[in-house]
Parts: C-alpha cells; sequence; structure tokens
C-alpha cells in the first residue's frame, strides 16, 4: 500500500474527491466485514475443521496488514524456543513469494542460521498477536477503508498481546493501547517492545557498528509495511538522512527497480550511503549499487514489560502443554 492510499484513509486528502473514495471504500468494508464475521462464526461454532499438528503450535500474527515487526518477535520466539531445547520448524503464509522463499523467509534463516493470527484452519497452542504502536488499530476500520483484517474484538481469541515499537510514540499512547485490550479481554498479558537496532550488516555477511555510520550523509529506501518507522529509527540513531524512497510492502525488486536505484544513488553525494532494511536486502543481495555501499540494520526485539509472563507462556509450551488450552 503506497503513501497516496494511507493520506487517502487516516483522511488527510481533502475535499470532494477524496470523501467519494472513502465512501466507497467503507461500502467495500461493510462487504469484507460481513465475509470475515461469517467464517470467524462457522470456526468458533466448529463448522469449519481445524487440523491439529504434532507438535506444539504457536503463532505470531496481528490485527492489521502492513508491518507490525513480526519478523524480530519471531526471531525472538524461536531463539528463546530454542534455548529451552526445542527444535523449531518456521512456517510463513508467503507473501511475496511468487518465486522462492519469501523475505522474511529469507531474513530469519540469516539471524537464525538453520532452518497468522486468521490462519484458523490449523490448531495453535499458543497466539501472540502484535499491535504495533504507531498504528494499533489500522486507522479504525476493516479493510479496504482502513488496515484491520478483521475486527478488535478477535483479541479474545489470543493468548497474550505484544505491543511493537512502544519508543516510538508517547507513552500516554501505549497506555491507551493497554487499557483497550483489556477492555477487550481482562488479565491477558500484555509485552511492551521495542525493535533495537543491533548493527550493520551487507549481503557479503560483513557487519559494522551502528555508530560507524554516523558521520557520513545517509539515503534509505524499503518495501516494508511501515516505511514511516523505518524512517525514525535512523533518525533516533542521530543518522543525517538526505535521500529516501518507498516501494510497497514485500516489494519484488526487477531489474528496472535496481537500475533506478542506481541511477538514483549516482545522483547523491559521493560519500553517501545506502542503507535499507533486512528484509529488502535479502531479495537485492549486493554490496553496492552503482559506487555507493549498501548496508541494512540488522534489528532485535527488546520488552521492557511483561517479557517474564510471555516466557512463561512459552516455557508452558517447551513443556508440552500450555495452560492457554485450558481456557
Amino acid at each position: 500500500m503506497n503513501d497516496a492510499f494511507h493520506a487517502l484513509i487516516r483522511g488527510e486528502r481533502a475535499g470532494f474527491v477524496p470523501a467519494i473514495q472513502r465512501a466507497g471504500l467503507w461500502g467495500l468494508s461493510l462487504g469484507y466485514g460481513l465475509g470475515v464475521g461469517l467464517r470467524n462464526r462457522a470456526y468458533d461454532r466448529g463448522w469449519n475443521k481445524v487440523h491439529k499438528a504434532a507438535v506444539p503450535v504457536v503463532s505470531v500474527g496481528n490485527l492489521t496488514v502492513g508491518g507490525t515487526g513480526k519478523t524480530p518477535c519471531v526471531e525472538y520466539v524461536a531463539r528463546f524456543l530454542r534455548q529451552l531445547g526445542l527444535q523449531v520448524a518456521l512456517l510463513s503464509r508467503g507473501y511475496g513469494s511468487e518465486v522462492g522463499r519469501n523475505d522474511e523467509a529469507l531474513v530469519l534463516e540469516e539471524n537464525l542460521p538453520d532452518d497468522g493470527f486468521q490462519h484458523r484452519r490449523l490448531h495453535r497452542d499458543l497466539d501472540l498477536v502484535l499491535l504495533d504502536a504507531t498504528c494499533p488499530w489500522g486507522y479504525g476500520n476493516l479493510l479496504p477503508r482502513g488496515l484491520l483484517r478483521e475486527p478488535i474484538g478477535g483479541l479474545k481469541r489470543a493468548h497474550a498481546v505484544i505491543v511493537t515499537r512502544c519508543d516510538l510514540v508517547a507513552p500516554e499512547q501505549v497506555q491507551a493501547i493497554c487499557a483497550t485490550v483489556a477492555r477487550i479481554k481482562p488479565g491477558m498479558p500484555i509485552a511492551l517492545s521495542t525493535h533495537r537496532p543491533a548493527q550493520w550488516r551487507n549481503a557479503s555477511e560483513q557487519v559494522a557498528t551502528l555508530e560507524s555510520m554516523k558521520d557520513r550523509p545517509i539515503a534509505g529506501f524499503c518495501g516494508i509495511g511501515n516505511p514511516e518507522a523505518f524512517r525514525q529509527t535512523l533518525v533516533k540513531l542521530g543518522l543525517n538522512v538526505v535521500g529516501w524512497r518507498t516501494y510497497p510492502d514485500h516489494h519484488a525488486y526487477a531489474r528496472a527497480d535496481i537500475e533506478a536505484l542506481r541511477t538514483w544513488a549516482g545522483q547523491l553525494p559521493a560519500e553517501c550511503v545506502l542503507v535499507t532494511t533486512q528484509k529488502d536486502l535479502v531479495k537485492i543481495r549486493v554490496d553496492r549499487l552503482g559506487d555507493r555501499e549498501l548496508w541494512a540494520l540488522q534489528i532485535q526485539m527488546q520488552m521492557p514489560s511483561g517479557q517474564d509472563a510471555l516466557e512463561e507462556l512459552l516455557r508452558g509450551i517447551a513443556a508440552g502443554g500450555s495452560k492457554c488450552n485450558e481456557e
């Protein structure tokens, strides 16, 4: 989804034509909501069959389309379960994977050296739902009028909520999100998390410290669900961002895109460095664009609040069961 569409559904585009467009999208969202409601009811009443795997299943999902920081969270959960002695297999729904594995799977493969919430056909022993603090409720509307995949009441099915990118908004906004979750499902564990930059990494697996880029102008680009969150992260690192480009979420870079980036890079200051996300770099897989270095920012999840409660649930999975299933 591009910036123009987000501006439209946020209400930032004023005038008669945008108002008519939003009304049309709202009408479409009614039909979408009806379909989602019927589907969920079919699963809730047992009309649709749920398949139970022979091993425990942990789902990391979200309520909205776009980026909520799922990849760092999956990496965190997988590492924790491995430390408990479990063999972990990762399954992805495959967005952006017309050919081969998708970008999320490729990043996890790099960061975990070996190898969704709405997918209700598979029984899960633990349902973790991510809420992006910068846009937790998808602008308050279902697709396509907003970004919600289903009504926020769907959180009643979750076993725990993780609010991501809490460092990018005011504490009052985080508190409001937690209060809403508590109203929907009282007593459900809520963890607060931040996405902390760890280091720079290029396609040749070389690494560089975060400080190594601070004295050089930076030009960034990305094709992720929440590009503004990535830009804010660069700014918070104290970097001098002199150029910026965005692509749709899960963008598959074609030859024309690479050539356009090379042309763009050639117009930047000679000492400029290109930076992107790991999800973008794994699809480009070059160290340079033109004569400009290309680095990706490696992100790790940290939890200043709620980590103990989340890890208790994961230990229940490792022990061969979960209190979640007793609900």
